[in-house]
């Protein structure tokens, strides 16, 4: 367990979190009440999940909030950030046509990249050089939590039809409230805060001898350190992130027209899932991600998720292999590929450009997840699910493989210490 030390910030930090992932998934929850509502067609159904916070929204936001965040602190990210998701929300809340709904998913998607980076970086930051996963689990923990709650509401409130709906975005903006009014009392990351010195003051010196500093956004792309780290990320989180992109926002539409199940069925299923991988996030990711190897726990989680995607594709998607495939695949994502993005993401890069790295890698995955709900409804209408559950698998063995390969051991080490081992050079 993480120690007292600056839990109540990481906590606070981590709400974002809980909100975001609870944001895509009550957009999933609903996604067939409002097409019904609506009277929306495929085109419709994927430009929605490609533009929300789960696909281009959040890659638009990721990309200028690590840019912002590196260069004006942790902290500017939660003193507007969280203002522009509740007007998204308030949108989504009392949408009546398809324009104000997209609108409204669009503003969602980018408040929920732009916190994504600062949110990682700042929890791995203040976080005790032996704790840090623990820490960053925290955060994965939270955005596991978001999605439960949403999809148990959905249950709840099925009876209310896109009422219900409805009351699930209501109550996102009040809990967004409480939240943001908590994030105003955060302090500062020390470590940003003695980068930004160390900045400054090569700066008044390259100045005074007429030199020009090199450029941070040019150094993420130069330096072979950042290259490495990079193909490691993109690798892990780009593919496994367009299986639980396409997990996140489609799943309960694909229990419902693939699976026969009632939309009620399909929530439930599917909370029971994220109830799933909230547990195996403390007691794998939490408990022992500080203390065993984690290139073992990576890859474990790894073959665990090829297996779930084995038996649903394969299968007859009957109630037998929906269980499975519901606890396998909820299981290990509690210690898959985006609880160890979110860890060595942080670790890997230099401090003055860990917030802009993850903004660029969270924005590519994102796009990659965009472009693929363009077409998954058609996909699956057109292929067959066998058939698109097999080119899942593939992405995942991708993922697992280069992940195996290239996964870094830095166990309590500092982060600087981590930094002088890479940048040695």
């Amino acid at each position: 367990m993480a120690g007292k030390k600056g839990m109540k910030s990481t906590i606070t930090v981590a709400m974002s979190n809980y909100l975001e992932a609870g944001s895509i998934v009550a957009g999933a929850g609903g996604l067939t009440l409002w097409m019904e509502y609506l009277n929306l067609d495929d085109f419709k159904l994927g430009l929605l999940g490609a533009l929300s916070a789960n696909g281009f929204g959040a890659a638009i936001g990721a990309l200028a909030g690590g840019i912002l965040v590196d260069k004006y602190g942790r902290k500017l990210i939660y003193k507007y950030d969280l203002l522009l998701y509740m007007l998204g929300v308030l949108l989504i809340t009392f949408s009546f046509n398809f324009p104000m709904l997209l609108i409204g998913y669009v503003i969602t998607g980018i408040a929920v990249g732009a916190a994504i980076p600062a949110a990682w970086t700042y929890i791995a930051e203040e976080a005790p050089d032996n704790e840090r996963a623990a820490r960053v689990g925290f955060g994965q923990l939270a955005w596991s939590i978001g999605p439960a709650v949403s999809l148990l509401l959905s249950v709840a409130l099925a009876p209310l039809g896109l009422l219900g709906s409805r009351i699930i975005f209501a109550q996102l903006f009040v809990i967004a409230l409480v939240t943001w009014i908590l994030q105003q009392q955060i302090n500062e990351s020390a470590i940003w805060e003695e980068e930004k010195k160390k900045e400054e003051k090569l700066k008044a010196t390259l100045k005074a001898t007429g030199q020009i500093a090199e450029n941070p956004i040019k150094e993420l792309f130069t330096v072979k350190a950042n290259r490495q780290a990079i193909i490691l990320l993109l690798g892990i989180y780009v593919f496994w992130n367009l299986v639980a992109g396409v997990m996140g926002y489609f799943m309960p539409y694909i229990y419902e027209t693939v699976g026969g199940l009632s939309s009620a069925q399909a929530n439930l299923l599917q909370a029971f899932l994220w109830i799933l991988t909230v547990a195996s996030t403390y007691f794998v990711f939490i408990k022992l991600g500080d203390k065993v190897s984690r290139k073992i726990l990576y890859t474990v989680g790894a073959v665990m998720g090829i297996v779930a995607w084995a038996v649903l594709s394969l299968g007859s998607m009957g109630l037998t292999e929906l269980f499975l495939f519901v606890i396998l695949w909820g299981i290990a994502a509690g210690f898959g590929a985006q609880a160890f993005y979110g860890l060595w993401a942080s670790e890997l890069f230099h401090t003055k450009y860990r917030a802009k790295a993850q903004g660029f890698l969270f924005c590519i995955a994102r796009v990659a997840v965009g472009l693929i709900s363009l077409i998954v409804p058609t996909m699956i209408t057109v292929l067959g699910f066998k058939i698109s559950g097999l080119i899942m698998i593939g992405f995942l063995i991708i993922a697992a493989i280069i992940g195996f390969v290239m996964a870094p051991e830095t166990r309590g080490k500092s982060l600087k210490q981590i930094e002088q081992e890479r940048y040695s050079a």
